[in-house]
């Protein structure tokens, strides 16, 4: 299970998901007021229902076509993510000095990214499954 590459890919996912959206601020208001995952509560309930399909899909590692398909799902959750705070990015107010962008915006982006890498492990374990299968 450790052994696999996508089980580090995926465990990363959870660490990114569970951790950095707490520490660091999504974005700063005109009054300097730092919003974090925390003070949202949807926007909590998703990193946490991302951080779950993260372990839910390192522990189906038996079977690799589902361990697929949740990566896909938790994609799915992330890009919903990344349009929340696109769409919260483009209501904020649009003076430079007043409000602020923060980092805690591209941690779906980063998720995304090794969820992918994931996937494609997975599929190469699954490619090798059926390559040996053939020569049987």
């Amino acid at each position: 299970m450790i052994q696999r590459i996508q089980t580090i890919y995926l465990i990363i996912v959870a660490l990114i998901s569970g951790v950095l959206p707490f520490m660091l601020p999504f974005w700063k208001d005109a009054n300097e007021i730092e919003y974090f995952a925390k003070q949202d509560v949807l926007i909590s309930i998703t990193f946490y229902g991302i951080t779950i399909l993260a372990f839910i899909a390192i522990m189906l590692f038996k079977q690799r076509k589902n361990q697929f398909v949740v990566n896909r799902l938790n994609m799915i959750f992330n890009l919903f993510l990344l349009g929340f705070f696109v769409y919260r990015s483009l209501n904020l107010s649009g003076e430079t000095l007043v409000s602020e962008k923060g980092i805690g915006m591209l941690i779906p982006v980063f998720s995304i990214v090794f969820l992918v890498l994931a996937n494609r492990a997975i599929k190469k374990d699954e490619d090798l499954v059926k390559s040996v299968d053939r020569l049987r």
